[in-house]
């Protein structure tokens, strides 16, 4: 599961069709409606939000309008109750590990969509995340350039 805290327009399709999915199985798991996955690190800034399935929701709600301005058909009807949410902090250091990651990874599976981003020092966050000074985050396993 990778629940990306990088904004979903640097997703290739491939990319933003399972970021959808996969926020999905992390609605499911907030939500209380299936056993899988409850410990996955990648829930936890989701977990310490104040109201988790509202936070997800809002997150779903991004890739939805994203997926949209490609015209790709996403069923909204999927995602649960959203309102106004506290923005999640995240460190900038895990913003740029993930970026890192995501380029490696578009560098093999879509390297014509990644030319669109070359002078992308520092990718924009999801707007669900605010950036804050710091290294990666603990529950990150991903490291760039050990990456196959």
């Amino acid at each position: 599961m990778r629940l990306w805290t990088l904004h979903p327009l640097y997703l290739d399709a491939r990319g933003l069709t399972a970021l959808w999915r996969e926020a999905l199985l992390a609605q499911a798991v907030l939500l209380g409606r299936t056993v899988g996955y409850q410990h996955h690190p990648q829930l936890a800034r989701f977990k310490a939000a104040p109201n988790p399935a509202m936070a997800i929701a809002v997150y779903l709600r991004e890739v939805h309008t994203e997926a949209a301005r490609r015209d790709y058909r996403f069923n909204a009807k999927l995602i649960g109750h959203s309102g106004p949410v506290e923005r999640i902090p995240v460190t900038e250091g895990q913003l740029d590990v993930e970026w890192l990651h995501l380029k490696e990874k578009l560098e093999t599976r879509d390297p014509t969509w990644l030319k669109q981003f070359l002078n992308v020092l520092r990718a924009n966050p999801h707007p669900l995340f605010v950036i804050v000074p710091g290294k990666k985050e603990g529950w990150e396993r991903a490291s760039p350039g050990n990456q196959g």
